[in-house]
Parts: C-alpha cells; structure tokens; sequence
C-alpha cells in the first residue's frame, strides 16, 4: 500500500507539492473551496477534497475522507495562504511605527488560527491512523510547541520556514524585476516538504529553513 499525503491549499505552491508526491508514488489529496482549484487537483490525478482549512471540523472530515479513500494517512501538509490583507493587499504589514491593528490582525491572528486548526485536527486524525506528519510553513512558536507534544506519540511535526518569496502566478505582480535567484522555487521547496516527510523517527528535523543564494541570509 502507499503512503498518503493531504495538502492543503492546492494552488501554486500546494500544487507542486501535489505534483512532487504524485512522482514519488505517493497517493495524494488535495484540500481547497474554489471549484476552479479542485479541478486542478483532479487534473493533477489527485483526490480533490471540498473543505474550508480554517474549519476544525470540515478539515478533519476531509483528512478522514483521504484515509477512507486511500487506505491510510501518513502526513498533512499546510500550503494554505491565511493572512487576511485589509483591502486584498499585499502580504505584509510595513514598518511597526506605521502599521495598524487591522494590518497586524490581518498578518497574525489568521495566520495563527489556521495553523492552530491544522495542527489540532491533523494531530487528531494521524494520531487515530497511528502517526505520521505535520509540515507547517508559519508561525514557529505554536510548531514548537506541536512538535514537543506529539513527538513521542509518533506524529512528527516540522516547521519548514521558506525565507523568501516563492516565485509563483500569485507573487508574478511585485516580482517580475528580482532576479530569480532571489525568488524560492516551488519545486524544489516541495522537494524539501518531501525531505521532512519521509524522515523516521530516529532522526527528526523539527525545523529547516530554505534561503535563495540570491536573498540575503544571516546566520
């Protein structure tokens, strides 16, 4: 039998880690609203899931709809773009002296609700199919924190932090002149969801972070 991933939010990034598991042999499923990203998930030969990510229930019924289908779950993955930008901006809030509530909330409480939703349901639903994987993009504190919990009960949980923009249709508009290699790559970011996935449990990687050769880094 194979293993199987869910992902959720199926666009752009979502959608290379679906093609990515679809390559290693994996079964997949895709979870999104949009009737336009499910298609895409099924144009991608995965399991297209109907669900809102932000909903502990509707996200835990899909994740146990993938098992059913497939047999099995063994990791969840959250694509999902939470932040909630005042007007339909951007991502990001500017400098902290010019900022207002609405922009902070917007940048911070979604992206922390949502990611306290994946981590609750997804945690439940693996820890009923006898563990797995959790691998969040955001909000380091509250992975950690997943992470020491549910380590020892066999759910692994890592934090992949992608330091940078991932060059995408969605971010074409603002990065069209940075050169690309300062722009991650959805593929190979995929690539590393995958890294964490297939680890065992002796040797863990509850954090890793990705930085373009072209961004700046510091160590």
């Amino acid at each position: 039998m194979s293993k199987t991933v869910v992902v959720l939010g199926a666009r752009n990034l979502g959608g290379a880690i679906i093609d990515h598991f679809l390559e290693l042999g994996w079964s997949v499923a895709g979870v999104a609203r949009s009737s336009e990203t499910l298609a895409s998930v099924r144009e991608r030969g995965a399991l297209a899931l109907e669900a809102d990510a932000g909903d502990p229930d509707s996200l835990r019924g899909a994740l146990v709809r993938a098992r059913d289908e497939y047999g099995s779950l063994d990791a969840v993955v959250n694509a999902v773009s939470a932040y909630r930008a005042p007007g339909g901006g951007a991502f990001g809030g500017g400098e902290v002296i010019d900022a207002d509530l609405d922009a902070f909330r917007g940048w911070t409480v979604a992206v922390a609700e949502q990611a306290f939703v994946f981590l609750s349901a997804g945690a439940g639903v693996l820890k009923e199919s006898g563990g797995g994987a959790l691998v969040q993009f955001a909000t380091r504190a509250l992975v950690q924190a997943a992470a020491q919990e549910l380590r020892a009960g066999g759910i692994h949980v890592a934090l992949l932090a992608v330091d940078a923009t991932i060059e995408s249709p969605k971010t074409a508009a603002f990065t069209r002149d940075q050169p690309r290699e300062a722009l991650a790559d959805m593929g190979q970011v995929a690539r590393a969801v995958s890294y964490l996935v297939e680890q065992g449990p002796r040797a863990y990687t509850h954090e890793l972070q990705v930085t373009p050769a072209g961004e700046r880094w510091l160590p």
